[in-house]
């Protein structure tokens, strides 16, 4: 079995994990909670695994390399900083219904990579060759899965207080919104810490490999603007004391800028263009 099978089975496991979140959700059954809880951990452990195989299968082939480099490689990493950001959220905050709205991401990311990607192994392009590498790639999929979770809670807050829906039992379960605000805003200082070093981590590796920290690049350039709409953020909480609807919106437009950052840029001129 080589990792694409596994990357295949921990998208199933995943999904199975979604499913049993929502019965959950919808029947306010414990078992299920727990096994959905239960199965994303194991999906999680598989999905490491996984990596960890992709990673021997490159030495193999005489070109040894973190498994990190291509649009395949990256999302498999996407989905599991997801699913153990998200268990730790679970574990130390105990709002296990959040699963409905987090598990979803980290499906549709692997399920993304597994259907529609090239798995295909390959050598690292030279400019990739950098201890630099894992770091980067680390910190910026910390920093992105924090704002995917913020975005799936800030959806939930919006569905709290829609006055079409909130009296719907199902919604009377979600927590209250201003658990929902807090959780939104700590996943956020979160993610943005760690945006913030891997865009460092970036410019350091762009001087060793280019010889320049910064070189307004599509990627470089989006990165930017995707810190500044979560600088707003925070700087419109701190200082201006905005909460809940106003934030909830601005978490949900700053993961679409995130979003264009991983998949939009690939599609544009640029030495981040190795990505599509």
């Amino acid at each position: 079995m080589d990792s694409s099978n596994i990357f295949s089975i921990t998208t199933f496991v995943y999904g199975f994990a979604c499913i049993m979140y929502v019965v959950f959700w919808i029947f306010k059954s414990k078992i299920s909670g727990k096994i959905a809880t239960a199965v994303l951990i194991f999906g999680s452990i598989l999905n490491i695994a996984g990596i960890g195989l992709r990673w021997s299968e490159t030495y193999k082939l005489g070109f040894g390399h973190a498994p990190l480099s291509n649009l395949f490689e990256s999302l498999t990493f996407f989905s599991l900083t997801i699913a153990l950001l998200y268990l730790f959220v679970e574990f130390k905050y105990g709002k296990k219904i959040l699963g409905v709205f987090a598990s979803p991401m980290a499906f549709l990311a692997i399920a993304y990579a597994s259907l529609g990607t090239n798995s295909q192994i390959a050598p690292l392009m030279p400019a990739l060759k950098s201890n630099w590498l894992i770091a980067h790639v680390l910190t910026c999929f910390l920093g992105y899965a924090a704002f995917a979770i913020a975005y799936g809670i800030s959806i939930m807050y919006l569905i709290k207080i829609s006055e079409s829906v909130n009296k719907m039992s199902i919604v009377k379960q979600l927590p209250d919104i201003t658990v929902l605000d807090d959780l939104t805003y700590k996943m956020i200082v979160f993610g943005f810490f760690f945006l913030t070093l891997g865009i460092i981590t970036g410019a350091v590796w762009a001087n060793s490999a280019w010889g320049r920290y910064w070189g307004w690049d599509p990627k470089e350039t989006w990165s930017l603007i995707t810190w500044f709409i979560y600088a707003t953020l925070l700087h419109a909480r701190l200082i201006k004391g905005w909460a809940g609807k106003k934030i909830a919106y601005l978490s949900i437009f700053g993961f679409v800028a995130v979003l264009f950052t991983y998949f939009g840029v690939n599609y544009l001129s640029g030495l981040h263009s190795y990505g599509s």
